[in-house]
């Protein structure tokens, strides 16, 4: 790798790996390599992190963090061991039960109080809340003055986007290794953290504030949380009669209907968990069935009603009523290609994935509890990234692709597919807002087009300009102010920067320096559910 070693270092005997690992490593990292001071480094954890990052990383440190250098400790040879071993399976795989989550939770004194002020003077409304990826930081920044607020470190590798609750005072954050911190943006502190699992997908907080959901890889359940972080319940991800098992792919709230709603990425399921006390009953088979004569009923109040899929979904998308989810499925040979594109930003998304003109998408009525329509959407939709609006009367859904450069608009009364809008090169993120007139959409998944915004008219589902970054950058994810004036884009880049833009001449306004800045977050647009702003 052309790595520069000392001559001790050149000079140090192979060691075996397991040994290599257990004498610099496990301490921070964990026996089993699932975490403890430092990240778990498992091949499930370690999906966005490149090979050639995790030797820099091992050689030099990781600033900012307590990950010291090793390249005057190790000889090249040792270091690209420990690279290897980290990306290779634990056996036997680990685990993460009852007992270890429990233990793993941690609260702060003193508890947050109805009482307490902000400890800054914002619009408590209007703050974002920013993931810098880059070293792992957190940045609260005020969305009046736009200016940070505050900033304080993460742990490694948070994904999914934070989740508010209902008053936008708490956030709550999931890491890629599993763990759940609970935020105080009054405050500016952690109230409390506990570890969900080893890998995990994302957590949804409920309308109500009383519960959180995490869904994890490994091990593949679901697990119930209420607002303290306490442990109520583990759900495995399994099918009825227990015989086949599942990782979990996306969990959402759905507040309309007081429920969550769970995608299942290896089960064709979905999962709908009812947190109203007074939910209907769950049958779990017919209700006649001439084989056991009359279905015995489970309570709804925080059970697991089933609906049958023809394919397991990878990610998802509700209505405004929240009665039917637009989910797509991914096939098995392009997950892991789409997945580092999309952390990487680098890779071209058409060489790497297989293309399926096949229908890709489908309507489930979570009333019915069955589909109710097919979408031939071409490419890979990317439905968790989906946003709707009101064009000429009715509700639509336009959703960015990760394959081909094109905006799919859907009309959601018919599930036609009413216009398709070209863009320069796929994309990942998409946004608007209810006082915009535009739509905003990134291409950061083209190598030659990730530094470019299309800006699209509403009205005429037309793109009208494009907003450019530096050549060979990274710009995408962007967000708005609570007003809708100004919109806020990432330059997704380790020395990158939030660029502010006027949201209707969409001029650039100001530059906040970010290290990596992977997301944003408004805290109004969010909890009101804003039109233009996904799930």
């Amino acid at each position: 790798m052309g790595l520069d070693m000392s001559h001790a270092a050149e000079a140090a005997p192979l060691v075996a790996t397991p040994q290599l690992f257990q004498q610099h490593c496990a301490t921070c990292h964990g026996e089993q390599r699932t975490g403890g001071m430092g990240p778990a480094l498992l091949p499930e954890s370690l999906e966005r992190l490149r090979k050639a990052e995790a030797l820099r990383v091992i050689t030099a440190g990781r600033p900012a963090t307590q990950m010291p250098a090793f390249g005057d400790k190790l000889s090249e040879a040792q270091i690209n061991q420990l690279a290897a071993w980290i990306y290779t399976p634990v056996a036997p795989p680990p685990n993460w039960a009852e007992a270890d989550i429990r233990q793993s939770r941690t609260e702060n004194k003193p508890v947050p109080s109805a009482k307490d002020k902000p400890a800054w003077t914002a619009d408590p409304l209007n703050l974002f809340v920013v993931v810098e990826g880059g070293d792992h930081h957190v940045s609260i920044v005020d969305g009046d003055k736009l200016e940070v607020i505050h900033r304080f470190a993460s742990h490694y590798a948070l994904h999914g986007g934070p989740k508010f609750s209902p008053d936008g005072r708490f956030v709550y954050f999931g890491s890629r290794d599993g763990w759940i911190t609970k935020y105080d943006l009054y405050q500016l502190r952690v109230v409390a953290e506990v570890r969900a699992g080893l890998n995990m997908r994302n957590v949804a907080v409920s309308g109500d504030g009383q519960w959180v959901l995490a869904g994890n890889y490994l091990p593949g359940n679901v697990v119930l949380f209420d607002s303290q972080l306490n442990l109520v319940r583990i759900y495995p991800a399994t099918s009825l009669d227990g015989k086949q098992t599942s990782r979990v792919s996306a969990v959402y709230d759905a507040a309309p209907r007081q429920s969550f709603i769970i995608a299942l990425k290896d089960l064709p399921e979905l999962w709908e968990i009812s947190y109203n006390p007074q939910a209907a009953p769950i049958h779990d088979g017919y209700v006649h069935d001439f084989r056991m004569g009359e279905g015995i009923a489970k309570t709804g109040y925080l059970g697991v009603r089933r609906t049958p899929l023809s394919q397991a979904l990878d990610d998802f998308f509700f209505d405004p009523p929240y009665r039917h989810v637009i989910g797509a499925g991914r096939p098995a040979a392009t997950k892991r290609s789409v997945e580092a594109s999309a952390a990487s930003a680098t890779s071209t998304a058409a060489s790497s994935t297989a293309v399926n003109d096949a229908p890709s998408a489908q309507v489930i009525n979570l009333d019915a509890r069955q589909r109710v329509a097919s979408l031939p959407l071409p490419g890979m939709p990317h439905l968790g990234s989906g946003i709707s609006f009101q064009y000429q009367g009715r509700a639509v859904l336009a959703t960015p692709n990760l394959q081909q450069g094109l905006i799919s608009v859907i009309d959601m009364k018919t599930w036609q597919i009413i216009q398709q809008i070209p863009t320069p090169g796929p994309g990942f993120f998409m946004r608007s807002h209810e006082r915009s007139h535009y739509l905003w959409a990134d291409s950061m998944m083209s190598p030659q087009a990730k530094n470019t915004l299309t800006i699209i008219d509403k009205k005429t589902l037309l793109p009208v300009t494009q907003i450019k970054g530096p050549e060979g950058q990274t710009l995408a994810h962007i967000e708005f102010t609570r007003d809708g004036r100004y919109a806020l884009a990432s330059l997704w880049e380790m020395n990158g920067a939030l660029i502010v833009y006027d949201a209707a001449t969409l001029k650039e306004v100001k530059r906040l320096p970010m290290s990596k800045p992977v997301g944003k977050y408004n805290v109004f647009n969010k909890i009101t559910r804003s039109e233009g702003t996904s799930h």
